[in-house]
């Protein structure tokens, strides 16, 4: 390679970066000539001695430099055409335009490095514009509770409203919500970036779906929806994270209550299938539309009935996939929801 291993590529500034290049590129010309020009006086050598003897030598000498120059010129003009739209395009991105794309051209390993580099510039813009997504997603989200909290502290300073307890537990719930969306923020950021920590322990799987179906009692009989749990009598421990997977099926269990109406059921059932554990959580509610179930894990998705902050979901997946399981979803309108996971028994 002609451009040296320790200096970064694109190189810092613009104007350092063009000079820097062209001479470089001189440099590189200047080598091809003179391989050029000792390749044609050996072949201009070799030529004379065969086909006409030293009286034949300036012709022969004049037609090798003449084909050799031709050759070098195709060969620089189908190397360095594509690798200069890889630089320009390279200096596009380092300025921040990820739209950059290289028509792929010449030899082979230079069309092997444009299609490297389209494909590294595609997925600079997706990120870049996920990453918009989520700061304004993140924005939205935010605001909202600290908004009716900063108007329910105004009104209470005002005296709009009474300094009751009744008030003032309003604004301790928002703190709450407010609370529960950066911890789920920074549980998300910790399991997409793979830092987050699982502490694994020998876990009844059973005993963790039943005190997590105990903790919705309340909600459950004042709505008057029944859940039912099937699960093995056999089923194995697991070692996993109990707090993670209590979180998930918190998250499942409180989605299919959300959508169930009164009077519905709700069941959990659990099986040992092909080296894994599954689970399947199901409602009675109104089902997802087929257009909307692909978009239930993405982050902030939120149906039109929903009410939560649209990171629950996705908590879930990345959540199952750090125990190295999966997770799904089943669903037709009218027919209620099925969100099930896996998680291996190894």
């Amino acid at each position: 390679m002609w451009w040296p291993a320790n200096e970064p590529w694109p190189p810092a500034g613009r104007a350092r970066r063009r000079a820097r290049f062209l001479r470089r590129a001189i440099l590189l010309v200047a080598a091809v000539l003179l391989v050029t020009a000792i390749g044609s006086g050996v072949l201009t050598a070799f030529a004379a001695g065969r086909w006409g003897g030293p009286g034949h030598l300036p012709i022969v000498a004049i037609a090798v430099w003449i084909c050799m120059f031709v050759m070098s010129s195709v060969a620089l003009r189908r190397v360095g055409g594509p690798v200069g739209d890889i630089v320009d395009a390279a200096h596009r991105v380092a300025d921040g335009d990820y739209s950059a794309r290289i028509v792929p051209g010449g030899p082979r390993f230079v069309r092997a490095v444009a299609g490297a580099f389209n494909t590294m510039a595609g997925r600079l813009q997706a990120q870049d514009r996920q990453r918009r997504e989520l700061m304004a997603d993140i924005a939205h989200e935010l605001r909202t509770p600290l908004a009716v909290i900063q108007g329910r502290l105004e009104g209470l300073l005002d005296g709009v409203y009474a300094r009751d307890e009744e008030h003032l537990a309003g604004v301790l719930e928002e703190t709450r919500v407010l609370a529960r969306l950066v911890e789920d923020l920074r549980t998300l950021a910790n399991a997409e970036t793979g830092v987050l920590t699982l502490q694994k322990e020998p876990t009844d799987l059973s005993m963790l779906i039943r005190d997590v179906v105990n903790s919705f009692s309340g909600e459950t009989a004042g709505r008057g929806i029944g859940v039912q749990v099937h699960l093995p009598a056999d089923l194995p421990l697991l070692t996993i994270d109990p707090l993670r997977i209590r979180e998930v099926l918190v998250n499942l269990l409180s989605n299919a209550l959300r959508f169930t109406p009164p009077g519905g059921v709700v069941s959990i059932d659990g099986r040992v299938d092909d080296g894994a554990v599954a689970v399947a959580v199901r409602d009675s509610g109104p089902g997802i539309a087929p257009e909307d179930l692909p978009k239930i894990f993405d982050r902030f998705y939120k149906g039109k009935a929903s009410r939560g902050s649209g990171l629950g979901l996705t908590i879930a997946r990345n959540l199952v996939t750090a125990h190295g399981g999966s997770i799904r979803a089943e669903s037709a309108p009218g027919a209620g929801t099925t969100l099930s996971f896996t998680l291996p028994l190894g």
